[in-house]
């Protein structure tokens, strides 16, 4: 007998939200979460403390600012003021994030209406129904979603499991401390890892950076990731690229790591770069799930090999992104809940790095689009944030805000680095979602200062590119015609 219209496997917030939501849908909804889930991470609260930290030290140079009430105050006094407690900082942050993830607390969840049961479960098949079993509970749904999550994994290096390391998920344990280490090594890619090693940058450690490709992010145009590169070792962090880590070694409680022909001292190790989907007790393989390394195999309807059992989140592959996962988690509900219909498509989903600046993308980039589309028929539009009149106001003018369109007019992605990145894209993503093209944009008024004028500049740019191209054309017929008539004189 069917209980239920989802039986929902969390762990991850996006399964949280996955369940609220397909509560408003007025489904019938059971929410199992393991008893022990991933630690949600405070990264966030903690990043833009120390944004605001570096940037009330940079003031205090020329005597504005006084921490503590944020008062004029004479240069000779700062200093002493300025130094960040970090007990003070990590129980803000905590604060912060705990406010943020209380609209996904179970009790509120269970308030909503969803069946809660907290207990690790696996799948079961008999002759008859496919179902859930969680603390000596059989679950019986007309579809399942995977919203497990993943958790870090350390690769085999010789010498790591003997020294100890960290990953993202037991982290906040070592800054829980009194006196956390002062030099972190932070191996892996990803947005959590360069967000992680700005912010401890910026609260005064000795990072190092190592990434195994030749960016520190993937997916990015390269001469925006470049200018990253730049503010971030502007800021005191050590970046390693093309670099592998073949030995680690612990002498007189220092830990040393080979890497390639130097070798680095560091307090604390950190991985974020391989992923595995938490999937290890659920019993996928005897109801036909499949999986390959480190992602669940789903297909453009976000089912698995199982057509009854769909999935969202990073336990499908991909970096681990909270707007990434909510929108798998849409589709993948309109499809278990009432036709398999709708499919996945990431063209006009953005997504951000939470550095300062902020970095952030959505659809294509430049050289994507030069393999898919003709290389004549794309226009590329660079707008620098040191000429928006409001990031000169704020003095944040380090940016580039890079736009890839069609002669047509069509916005084919975006990559944006600079002051309020993220409500950039986001503007961007709706044009690309509602098919507006630049040229429209280059119609409107904005209000004054913004940082929506770049996308304004870079719609006139395109304008004058437009014209251009079409002026060349033009006089290439004029000659050609001009030759033709000779010709036949």
């Amino acid at each position: 007998m069917i209980e239920y219209d989802i039986v929902i496997i969390g762990g991850s917030l996006a399964g949280r939200y996955a369940a609220l939501r397909a509560k408003q849908l007025c489904a019938k909804v059971a929410l199992v979460e393991p008893e022990v889930s991933s630690e949600f991470q405070h990264l966030n609260a903690l990043s833009h403390i120390a944004f605001l930290k570096q940037k009330i030290e940079h003031q205090s140079e020329f005597g504005l600012y006084n921490l503590a009430s944020l008062e004029p105050t004479s240069k000779q006094s700062v200093p002493s003021q300025i130094g960040v407690d970090w007990e003070v900082s990590m129980l803000r942050s905590f604060g912060v994030e705990s406010q943020l993830l209380s609209q996904y607390s179970l009790p509120l969840v269970a308030a909503q209406g969803v069946d809660v049961i907290v207990a690790n479960g696996q799948f079961e098949q008999n002759h008859r129904h496919l179902a859930f079993s969680a603390n000596n509970r059989l679950l019986v749904g007309r579809t399942y979603l995977l919203a497990t999550g993943s958790r870090y994994v350390a690769p085999d290096i010789e010498g790591l499991h003997k020294t100890g390391f960290l990953t993202l998920e037991n982290i906040w344990k070592s800054f829980g401390a009194k006196t956390p280490p002062q030099n972190w090594v932070i191996l892996g890619g990803t947005p959590q890892s360069i967000e992680l090693a700005q912010t401890l940058v910026r609260l005064n450690f000795s990072v190092t950076l190592i990434v195994k490709g030749s960016k520190i992010i993937s997916y990015i145009d390269p001469e925006v990731v470049q200018l990253l590169e730049a503010q971030l070792e502007a800021d005191g962090l050590r970046i390693l690229k093309q670099t592998q880590v073949t030995q680690i070694l612990q002498i007189d409680g220092k830990k040393w790591l080979q890497v390639g022909d130097k070798a680095i001292e560091t307090d604390e190790i950190v991985f974020a770069a391989e992923q595995m989907p938490n999937i290890q007790s659920l019993n996928l393989a005897d109801v036909g799930v499949k999986w390959y390394k480190n992602r669940l195999l789903v297909n453009e309807k976000l089912q698995t090999t199982n057509k009854y059992i769909y999935a969202c989140g990073d336990v499908i592959g991909g970096y681990t992104l909270t707007n990434i996962a909510n929108y798998e988690a849409d589709i993948a509900l309109r499809n278990a809940l009432f036709f398999p219909i709708n499919k996945i498509d990431y063209q006009s989903v953005p997504w951000e790095i939470v550095t300062q600046p902020i970095l952030a993308h959505v659809g294509i980039i430049e050289a994507q689009a030069r393999k898919i589309y003709n290389p004549h028929e794309i226009i590329v539009m660079r707008q620098y944030f040191k000429s928006l009149p409001l990031a000169q106001l704020r003095d944040e003018t380090t940016g580039i805000c890079k736009l890839i369109t069609l002669k047509n007019g069509e916005i084919l992605g975006a990559s944006v680095l600079g002051l309020e990145a993220g409500e950039l894209i986001n503007l961007i993503s709706i044009a690309i979602n509602h098919k507006i093209k630049i040229s429209q944009i280059a119609k409107t008024t904005l209000v004054y200062p913004t940082v929506g004028e770049i996308l304004l500049n870079a719609a006139h740019e395109w304008s004058k590119i437009r014209r251009s191209k079409n002026t060349a054309k033009q006089e290439f017929l004029q000659d050609f015609f001009h030759f033709r008539r000779n010709w036949k004189l």
